[in-house]
């Protein structure tokens, strides 16, 4: 069988891929060596600009069965047949830190899934929490900047973090969360998934309902401790991409189990909290779990930069009978997220294979630009309307339309009854067993006994007080005992 040969970008032969061309043997290297021009060129160019948040990541490709019927919920094609099967590309990754950072840290964990389905891309992106830092958008590049690297230490400042989250009350739910039992997961087959937001589902009658989705791991809850998570990262930092892969290539295919909270939109304005709120859950007693489907992931993609480092998920790519709330840190994401993409991937990433529909074809009058490849011929036009036989609108909404009313400004959210920012933390805090509660106030008091200023570390511990006067007075203690060493 005849060898396949090596060539240049354009298809030419490469004569040798062992020398450069030069003025004469040992002499300087010469302008004229297309080959070695264009692959240093090529190699300067590998690496496009790391995401900011949710840089480290891992992914797979699968699918998502159907198992109950939700058509009295929602008219979305690729839910609408128990059984029906929708291909799906899934990423998971750390939110924090740089894409050379470890996996086995404590950090939310995102959850993004893409689905293929037949009326488009269906993408949901969440987190591995139900709950998240902040209720509002314009807060989140401040609150990242406390993540990342400080920019006068090149590293990342435990003052940094608590003195934001003690101006941040609304911060308490998820860091209880975040420094409990589950804050470092033992690998991403071992977490649970949250779409975190509310979402509108309407079904075909029109009827409107706010649901959040749960995404409950079939390998069961595995998390690691503070200590065996620095032993992890330090021999292994790529430990949870060593897991993905190789349980895929065993055959183990890891699977959750889709299940969804619905609420009736007209209750969502008389509820006792604000249900658009990403800092709250829904109780489960008030909106009980509803299974949909599962999804299985059964394939590792076959380049990680090409199908990991440039899957591009977008919350605003919905499908009929999927659409948003008026949840703040969501709209805010419609366009912070494909906004990220257009920067670091191009205004055409939607064109790169992981990102392109599989079961449909995207048609539309969108054109040139970097990377383009969707040069259609010269009997194609580019703009709408048209009297050639041009993709046309169908007049049909995606979603129910939002009610609306009052002033423009800046508002803060409607007050309901129980909206205050320690209630969830203080209800979780005390579900814990007295082992759990011991760890999560080692956790947050090895961080906040770091920070230099008294000021900021009263007004961390006051928002555990307010949670749960038990929950304050052990963080205080710990606190104080760890700053005296």
């Amino acid at each position: 069988m005849p060898k396949r040969v090596l060539t240049t970008e354009s298809g030419a032969p490469v004569a040798d891929n062992q020398n450069s061309a030069t003025a004469g043997v040992g002499g300087p290297i010469l302008l004229q060596d297309q080959h070695l021009l264009e692959k240093l060129a090529r190699f300067n160019r590998e690496r496009i600009p790391e995401r900011v948040v949710h840089a480290r990541g891992s992914g797979a490709y699968g699918y998502f069965e159907v198992t109950d019927d939700v058509t009295g919920f929602t008219h979305a094609d690729f839910l609408n047949t128990v059984g029906k099967r929708t291909e799906l590309f899934a990423r998971f990754s750390t939110v924090a830190d740089s894409l050379g950072g470890a996996d086995a840290v404590r950090d939310p964990r995102g959850f993004a899934v893409k689905f293929y389905t037949e009326e488009g891309n269906y993408d949901l992106v969440g987190n591995n929490t139900p709950v998240f830092f902040i209720k509002d958008p314009l807060k989140f590049p401040d609150f990242i900047h406390t993540q990342k690297r400080d920019p006068f230490t090149g590293k990342q400042e435990p003052e940094n973090v608590w003195d934001f989250w003690a101006h941040s009350p609304e911060v308490t739910h998820q860091v209880t969360w975040l420094m409990g039992d589950r804050g470092i997961p033992a690998s991403y087959r071992h977490m649970n998934g949250f779409g975190s937001h509310t979402y509108q589902w309407t079904n075909e009658a029109g009827e409107a309902f706010f649901v959040k989705y749960h995404f409950k791991t079939n390998q069961g809850i595995r998390c690691l401790s503070t200590e065996q998570a620095q032993e992890l990262a330090g021999k292994d930092p790529n430990s949870h991409q060593t897991d993905l892969v190789q349980a895929i290539e065993r055959g183990v295919n890891p699977s959750w189990t889709l299940y969804v909270q619905v609420m009736p939109a007209a209750e969502a304005a008389e509820y006792r909290f604000n249900p658009f709120d990403l800092t709250k859950v829904w109780p489960h007693a008030d909106y009980p779990l509803q299974r949909v489907g599962r999804m299985v992931l059964d394939r590792n993609p076959d380049n990680v930069f090409a199908e990991v480092e440039q899957a591009a998920f977008s919350p605003n790519n919905f499908v009929p009978g999927i659409g948003p709330s008026p949840d703040k840190m969501l709209q805010g994401r419609l366009f912070a997220y494909a906004d990220a993409h257009r920067y670091r991937l191009g205004v055409n990433h939607t064109q790169l294979a992981v990102n392109a529909p599989k079961a449909t074809v995207a048609d539309n009058y969108g054109r040139d630009g970097l990377m383009a490849t969707n040069a259609y011929g010269r009997a194609r036009k580019n703009y709408e309307p048209n009297s050639f036989d041009g993709p046309v609108e169908t007049g049909r909404p995606l979603a129910a339309p939002l009610a609306v009313s009052g002033y423009t400004g800046t508002h803060e959210a409607p007050a309901h009854t129980k909206d205050d920012d320690f209630f969830q933390a203080g209800e979780l805090y005390r579900l814990m067993s007295e082992d759990e509660k011991q760890r999560l106030v080692a956790n947050i008091a090895g961080g906040l006994s770091q920070v230099s200023r008294d000021d900021i570390v009263e007004k961390a511990v006051a928002h555990f007080h307010a949670a749960d006067q038990d929950y304050g007075k052990r963080v205080e203690e710990a606190v104080r005992a760890l700053r005296e060493d």
